[in-house]
């Protein structure tokens, strides 16, 4: 399975007409049996949680109409009948029998276009190079949005592996319960990175709101680091203490340039080895403008993650030559029970002799890739929205109390 550098759809390399094309029926229920059969082999299930709550709702109609409609139709019909309107009798059933088949024909209208949709989608990735996948349950990614609330889920992901593995997704996940459960919607592309980075946000300003970031999270501002030239405009970024010169080296004027041209409208997160852009609506989507732009983007930024893959982080250097001492004193040791009475007469039979590994002074070597457990996280701040909302709750619970006496 290979990926092509993503690239506009003037390029020969990027085919969007399995989004608009006509689709062969015929293919698309192929297609829904042979996605069947894999869920039930695998058992998982490409249903989606809106096709739990379509069942749910229709179920709860169903229940509703044999309980309430029924003896209402009745009750209804039987009072027109004897009031000597036989015509006017039948108005209840045909008007119930109407709602009925407007609410069938809606609901299969929703499960043919999710079939088509999921068809084109699939057509779109195989002739590009990249697989499908309908949906993924609790998506095992480290990004910020993967690790909030329940129910969460990844539909319509498009994948490709070359030059490197990338993901589009569309995230959702739920949080409250009863009246004030929300259900939350999120667009992304998941780009494999070469090696571990320290954790850095970059809170695109085109996307807030004026309630400030549509972030689900909120950093300490300390964090916050300001860049030369444009940038500021476009972005707020965020790394740990400690680690500005190190968001220096990564972003740098020609990367800048390169996010303030192609994802100013992105929310990016760096995280491990992974960069994730976010967006509050879908990625995966059948919209071909919408692929052309994702896919520029990630062209754009991924000609520029060989500079990136130079990165180490000097903080571990420290840590390695603390290793490679215990090393020389363990292999001191290891030499000194060797030259016990009942060791040498083992090693001299066997014509060797035990000897210190070479190790090179320390300090001389890179650090390994990966990040101190300092520049792994950013630290957090509860949202000024959050806590407005808290301090309301507390007023009007504290309304209530003096009222009441």
């Amino acid at each position: 399975m290979t990926m092509p550098v993503p690239q506009p759809p003037a390029s020969a390399g990027f085919n969007a007409r399995p989004l608009t094309d006509p689709v062969d029926p015929a293919e698309v229920r192929s297609f829904s049996a042979q996605m069947r059969a894999q869920s039930a082999a695998t058992g998982t299930s490409a249903s989606t949680g809106r096709t739990i709550f379509l069942a749910a709702f229709l179920s709860v109609f169903a229940l509703g109409f044999l309980v309430v409609f029924v003896p209402a139709i009745v009750a209804v019909t039987g009072m027109l009948s004897s009031s000597g309107s036989p015509g006017l009798a039948v108005l209840p059933i045909v008007v119930v029998a109407a709602v009925i088949i407007g609410i069938g024909l809606l609901a299969w209208s929703s499960w043919r276009r999710r079939r088509v949709r999921r068809y084109r989608l699939h057509r779109f990735a195989s002739l590009n190079g990249m697989s499908y996948v309908a949906s993924i349950k609790e998506p095992p990614l480290p990004g910020m949005i993967f690790s909030l609330g329940s129910s969460r889920e990844t539909t319509d992901v498009v994948r490709g592996t070359r030059p490197r593995f990338v993901e589009f997704g569309n995230y959702e996940y739920t949080t409250g319960s009863g009246k004030n459960r929300s259900t939350h919607h999120w667009g992304y592309v998941a780009v494999k990175l070469d090696v571990p980075l320290p954790n850095i946000v970059l809170d695109a300003i085109g996307n807030n709101s004026i309630f400030g970031s549509n972030l689900p999270a909120s950093f300490q501002k300390s964090q916050r680091l300001s860049l030369d030239g444009d940038f500021d405009q476009y972005f707020q970024l965020y790394c740990p203490d400690g680690y500005e010169p190190d968001a220096l080296y990564l972003f740098t004027p020609d990367i800048m340039a390169r996010f303030i041209d192609h994802a100013a409208q992105l929310d990016v997160e760096i995280v491990d080895d992974w960069m994730f852009l976010y967006m509050p609506r879908a990625a995966s989507t059948l919209d071909a403008q919408t692929w052309a732009w994702l896919f520029g983007t990630v062209g754009a930024l991924m000609t520029k993650f060989d500079q990136w893959a130079r990165w180490r982080d000097d903080r571990l250097r420290a840590a390695q030559a603390d290793a490679e001492t215990q090393a020389r004193a363990a292999a001191q040791t290891g030499l000194t029970e060797a030259q016990h009475p009942d060791a040498v007469s083992a090693a001299t039979l066997a014509g060797t002799a035990p000897a210190l590994p070479f190790a090179p002074p320390a300090g001389t070597l890179a650090p390994p890739p990966g990040v101190a457990l300092q520049g792994r996280r950013l630290k957090k701040s509860a949202s000024w929205v959050a806590v407005l909302g808290v301090v309301m709750v507390i007023g009007v619970v504290a309304l209530r109390i003096m009222m009441s006496f």
